[in-house]
């Protein structure tokens, strides 16, 4: 039956081919038509589907916060005209392009330092959710359009959830439990649009990323939402922060530090969250653990190791010193808490390898040694 097809479908393309054209010429435009129309479905589907996404997150909005309360009560619209006594919007907040790595503490390679604490201050976002208009008004490019909607409905509950807590509104969080699917598919879109960004980072940073990234770090730290959504996502969440470590142990770029000091900035907000942290250190010490036993391979072996890694494990140093020394420092954080096994393992045979590196490998060495002092110190306490 197969073959009389073909024969059938040959003998229709050879009598209704135009005149000066093959029959080749003909068959390949018309498998070229075909392809075109079978793309324009796929983006039919993948249009609807979003659409359908954003009517879901709209619905799960209303029924955590039905619209009528605030849009019937004036009481509410006073306090929110309170509530909003700093001016600056998010656009004018987000206007510095975040390119002067002169401060290298900053977080300002992504210019979401100033805006984030001054999201944890400020309410002064709350009267746009009130309000018909969307409350991103940022500008986004074409690679940029995929996360409007998940950002946007994030954001609104960041509001809603500020409303709450401030007593203006009345909001029914439980119901992100009957609707995993919405806020699942919101957060792995935001995710995977900001590792297609940090894979290939441009700058200086759009505000619209910024902003982004803005958003992630105060759902994670939210107190009552970052449960509902580690719950959810947490697989997700450890997913994109691999993508993030192996983004900067990957990067080959001449002018790559940039980059890798957004990224690794990224990685310490988000070790804000304690659940993350914990396995955030967990996978830096395997990181470089596994590292230091390479090196060490290929320096025994008189081997060629690759030094675009060594220089961005680094990077990966500092990140892990950073978190540790927090850890250290704050009384309530068990160091037992983060994964014991991976200890362990990264202090098994720690000093051997120290001693033979220490020659041909000293500033690698020095940051092993800091790392174990931590690890230690944060032991004994």
């Amino acid at each position: 039956y197969l073959k009389i097809s073909k024969l059938a479908l040959a003998f229709a393309i050879i009598h209704s081919k135009p005149p000066g054209k093959s029959s080749k010429e003909y068959t390949e435009h018309l498998a070229k038509t075909v392809s075109e129309q079978d793309f324009g479905w796929k983006s039919k589907v993948e249009a609807l589907e979003a659409e359908v996404l954003r009517l879901r997150q709209e619905l799960l909005l209303n029924k955590i916060c039905p619209r009528f309360c605030l849009e019937n009560n004036a009481t509410a619209e006073t306090l929110l005209d309170q509530e909003c006594v700093n001016p600056m919007s998010y656009s004018s907040q987000l206007e510095d392009s975040g390119c002067d790595v002169s401060n290298d503490y900053a977080f300002d390679s992504l210019g979401i330092a100033s805006d984030f604490h001054q999201s944890e201050h400020n309410v002064d976002t709350s009267k746009c959710w009130l309000e018909r208009i969307p409350p991103l008004s940022l500008c986004c490019t074409s690679k940029e359009e995929s996360l409007t909607a998940p950002v946007q409905f994030l954001q609104h509950l960041l509001e809603i959830r500020q409303l709450s807590e401030g007593g203006i509104v009345q909001a029914d969080f439980t119901e992100l439990e009957n609707d995993s699917f919405t806020v699942c598919n919101s957060v792995s879109q935001l995710l995977d649009g900001l590792t297609v960004f940090y894979n290939s980072p441009k700058f200086p940073v759009s505000n619209f990323l910024t902003e982004a990234v803005c958003v992630l770090i105060r759902l994670i730290t939210d107190t009552k939402l970052s449960n509902h959504v580690l719950k959810k996502c947490f697989k997700k969440l450890e997913e994109f922060k691999k993508n993030l470590i192996q983004s900067i142990l990957r990067n080959s770029s001449v002018n790559r530090f940039q980059a890798l000091h957004a990224v690794s900035h990224t990685l310490v907000l988000l070790a804000r969250n304690n659940m993350l942290r914990n396995s955030l250190i967990s996978l830096l010490l395997s990181e470089v653990r596994q590292f230091a036993e390479q090196l060490l391979q290929a320096h025994q072996m008189q081997a060629m190791y690759d030094i675009t890694q060594y220089e961005n494990i680094f990077s990966l140093c500092m990140i892990l010193e950073q978190l540790l020394q927090n850890e250290t420092e704050e009384s309530n954080v068990s160091s037992s808490d983060y994964d014991g096994e991976e200890k362990i393992k990264f202090l098994k045979n720690l000093d051997q390898i120290i001693l033979h590196l220490s020659d041909e490998f000293p500033l690698f060495s020095l940051y092993l040694w800091r790392v174990s002092v931590l690890l230690n110190s944060a032991q004994m306490q």
